[in-house]
């Protein structure tokens, strides 16, 4: 008989895993007003049980998404890959302009994030390889997956998952 397999999985839902920012939806032809949320963030990842009885330490975790989220807390999402955005840093301010549309913001109070835009689902794929990332710099490289849960307003939430192996 075949040996059963096993995986385990492992979440971290924290009030503090969260930040308030300002965005818009923009693509050719459509741009939303811009408007802001109050998103919360929630992570899972699996993978095996490692020696030490865990699949990740969620100290770990905790540590490194509450940093992700500190760096966008207060902040406008510019997706600097835009499709649609003319995206320049100037004088002190990061100026975007959509077909005539010119915003300037302080560059303080903004940043550019490697993303097409700013919607949930591309900031759960930005936040999961900031993660990967950063947990692979604290020695994690067993875990399988990653998911990022970013919820824009209760109970409406998009979920990317990063397949690792």
């Amino acid at each position: 008989m075949a040996k059963a397999k096993e995986s385990f999985r492992v979440e971290v839902t924290k009030d503090y895993l969260k930040f308030s920012a300002a965005h818009f939806i923009a693509y050719p032809g459509f741009r939303e007003r811009l408007h802001g949320h109050n998103y919360r963030v929630h992570l899972a990842a699996g993978g095996p049980l490692g020696p030490q009885g865990y699949v990740v330490d969620f100290g770990i975790v905790k540590k490194i998404a509450r940093k992700l989220c500190d760096q966008l807390d207060e902040r406008m999402l510019v997706p600097a890959k835009s499709d649609c955005l003319a995206v320049e840093q100037r004088g002190g301010k990061v100026i975007l302009d959509y077909e005539g549309d010119e915003f300037a913001f302080p560059a303080g109070d903004a940043i550019l994030l490697p993303i097409v835009h700013s919607s949930a689902e591309e900031l759960g794929q930005y936040l999961a390889g900031q993660l990967q990332s950063e947990l692979a710099a604290e020695g994690v490289d067993a875990l399988d997956w990653i998911e990022v849960g970013v919820e824009e307003s209760f109970g409406q939430a998009a979920i990317y998952r990063l397949e690792l192996r």
